[in-house]
């Protein structure tokens, strides 16, 4: 089985509708693929609608957080999209996506770059408006030739000139909401220093012992020897690890598929979620 477990689509900030992203997960041979749009769940009913034959879908959110200072995302498996206390956090952090974009865009003019709120919210259509919108006006405007680029002290990471904080979650917290509403969190690409400050092993630690389930290992933004890190931190913790491509369609050049999790690591997040179960197209597997 192939199995890639952390995709975008144009509900948040990747540039495949739902419909697309799963068409386009069969076609690069997965078997399985999850949705995990920035505290979203709106793609998930047209993703399963447009499921095709021998794909299973695993529905979840990338939900945005922050520990001491220092912003992580937590991937949310198989949860009941009903929950209210988890829904109500979502909800706020999507609603601060606007002010906090417009307040980077105002950052940006200030540095004498000539984005326009206007270009920003044309770029993001009806997903939910965050850095990589931003990131691709910037591409637009030649500014920066990529949307990695973007990404960097200069302009949108963490901390950078043009960086500005929103509404998040705390970690235990996420952990907390997640397993009441039944289900299973991963913390993504917890080593991706490009991105900025990354979270301590100290912090992991006791995300672990908080009930943490498991960690991205295998992901574009990991080289060979933070993944080997990673997987070792796993084993010690008793954390599972993943692989996902955290594809975004054109916005990234990384390739659906191009990181996967092994099926044992999956049949185990499946059987640990009591909130939702996969869905599987005429032919899927609901179980690994």
């Amino acid at each position: 089985m192939r199995i890639d477990l952390h995709t975008h689509s144009t509900a948040s900030d990747g540039t495949d509708t739902p419909a697309e992203l799963v068409r386009n997960a069969a076609a690069a041979g997965l078997d399985v693929v999850a949705l995990t749009d920035h505290d979203s769940v709106r793609g998930h009913a047209e993703a399963i609608a447009a499921l095709p034959d021998g794909l299973t879908l695993v529905t979840g959110a990338e939900l945005s957080c922050r520990i001491d200072g220092i912003g992580l995302h937590m991937l949310a498996y198989l949860f009941d999209p009903d929950e209210p206390e988890l829904a109500r956090e979502r909800e706020l952090v999507r609603d601060d996506r606007v002010p906090r974009a417009r307040g980077m865009v105002a950052k940006l003019q200030e540095l004498g770059v000539p984005v326009e709120w206007e270009q920003v919210a044309r770029i993001a259509g009806d997903g939910s408006v965050g850095r990589p919108h931003i990131a691709s006006a910037l591409v637009e405007l030649g500014v920066v030739k990529t949307v990695s680029d973007a990404f960097t002290p200069d302009w949108l990471a963490n901390g950078g000139r043009a960086y500005v904080e929103k509404h998040e979650l705390d970690p235990f917290d996420a952990i907390r909401l997640v397993k009441a509403a039944g289900g299973v969190t991963v913390f993504a690409h917890p080593g991706a220093a490009k991105r900025g400050e990354t979270v301590p092993e100290s912090a992991i630690a006791s995300l672990a012992a908080a009930g943490l389930d498991g960690i991205e290992v295998d992901h574009m933004d990991h080289d060979e020897p933070t993944r080997a890190r990673m997987r070792a931190l796993a084993a010690d913790l008793g954390l599972l690890p993943t692989g996902s491509s955290d594809y975004h369609g054109s916005r990234k050049t990384v390739r659906l598929g191009e990181f996967t999790t092994d099926p044992e690591i999956y049949g185990e997040i499946t059987r640990r979620a009591t909130g939702a179960f996969p869905v599987p197209g005429a032919g899927g597997s609901v179980r690994s």
